[in-house]
């Protein structure tokens, strides 16, 4: 399962976006470090279902009349605050809990109604760009006293025949999630020495910089976006590549109205209905909500989990059966299942994401939709169901 992680100062509304996003009980509160403890949940990333191509809806409990629902890791952890990366406030905690997350979603307060360490200030007098450059630079200082801290090994190391820099240096940054490919990938960017006693600081800092850019990437979600003022969503997207208007305590309220059996919804959603008894007050918040809905597009929390997992991991969305023709499991259930896979996955790579056993065993596979036989390097697309035959099976 992919694994997304909340990012950003305390008070920025990442736990109101965490609680909204897997409605697990969380602390949500209004003051810096709500979050003690990382908080593990999973949450959904939305996409077309397959069986809108169907006479029929596949009834899968993800799946909401064709909007279908796929499983990520959410991750919420304490707030940082400058000097995290040195261990200020629960930085080791935060940077650390970090490792292993494959996005980053930087909950970001737009409407500059917090200062750098989260405490309150008046809405608009605090700049939200700098919790941009913020989060950037102390997981980068984070990752460069990780790389120092093992550098004196890698010297030590350096002294042997049989020493590999390159080798070395993937199993020292495997701890903080990066791949033997992300290594490479970076070192292809940069000229530099296999002599590690001719490394600077400098060049150090530029190694983690790299590393945390591929193996990081980051989604601004600008939250509190219904009091921002309007010019700080505009500068905060002049600012990044990836920003998301986002109201995690609107989205909040509707998933509670849902549960309430009062509003039909279903995230990603870009209006509700009112479907209960409510009071004038209820519906004077609800129109609030609409009218932020009505201005981004939806309230942003289920945009901003689909720009990570979609846009900037470049995941699709593929489905495996077992009956090529009624698209169903051994069970008789169907499109019972959805991995999130590359967007240059193959049928083997599908194979191998069902079971290790599945993708040993691989002999061919059948493209569902259209009964034919494809390639062991066919490039899969978004919304392929593919019958997967293997010795395993």
């Amino acid at each position: 399962m992919l694994s997304v992680a909340l990012a950003g100062k305390p008070n920025a509304g990442k736990s109101t976006f965490y609680k909204a996003a897997t409605m697990a009980e969380v602390d949500v509160g209004n003051y810096p470090f709500t979050t003690i403890d990382p908080n593990r949940g999973v949450s959904h990333v939305r996409t077309r279902c397959p069986c809108l191509d169907r006479d029929e809806r596949c009834g899968n409990e993800n799946c909401h009349d064709g909007k279908r629902y796929v499983p990520i890791e959410l991750l919420d952890v304490a707030g940082l605050v400058p000097g995290a990366h040195e261990g200020k406030g629960l930085g080791n905690q935060f940077l650390d809990a970090l490792s292993n997350a494959d996005v980053i979603l930087n909950v970001v307060d737009a409407s500059g109604g917090t200062n750098a360490e989260g405490e309150p200030v008046e809405v608009g007098s605090y700049d939200p760009v700098q919790d941009i450059e913020f989060i950037q630079e102390e997981m980068d200082l984070w990752l460069a006293s990780i790389i120092e801290g093992n550098w004196e090994a890698v010297e030590r190391q350096s002294r042997s025949p049989e020493f590999d820099f390159e080798e070395v240096l993937t199993e020292m940054l495997t701890g903080v999630g990066a791949t033997e490919y992300d290594v490479m990938a970076v070192l292809r960017e940069i000229d530099y020495t296999s002599d590690p006693f001719e490394w600077s600081d400098e060049d150090k800092e530029e190694l983690a910089r790299l590393v945390r850019e591929r193996t990081k990437p980051i989604v601004v979600v600008a939250n509190k976006a219904d009091i921002a003022p309007e010019e700080n969503i505009e500068r905060l997207e002049e600012a990044a590549g990836h920003v998301i208007p986002c109201t995690a305590e609107g989205e909040l309220a509707l998933r509670q109205a849902v549960e309430a059996g009062v509003v039909d919804y279903d995230p990603g959603d870009e209006d509700f209905e009112i479907t209960g008894d409510i009071s004038d007050s209820q519906e004077e918040g609800l129109n609030r909500i609409r009218d932020v809905m009505t201005e981004w597009g939806g309230t942003g929390l289920q945009q901003s989990l689909n720009e990570a997992i979609y846009d900037l991991l470049d995941r699709i969305t593929v489905y495996p059966v077992q009956d090529g023709s009624k698209w169903t499991d051994g069970q008789g259930n169907v499109l019972p299942d959805a991995f999130l896979l590359r967007e240059d996955a193959t049928p083997k790579d599908l194979a191998f994401a069902v079971h290790s056993d599945i993708g040993e065993g691989y002999l061919h596979a059948v493209d569902a939709r259209e009964n034919r036989r494809i390639g062991e390097d066919h490039e899969l697309d978004e919304g392929d169901v593919i019958k997967i035959v293997s010795t395993a099976s």
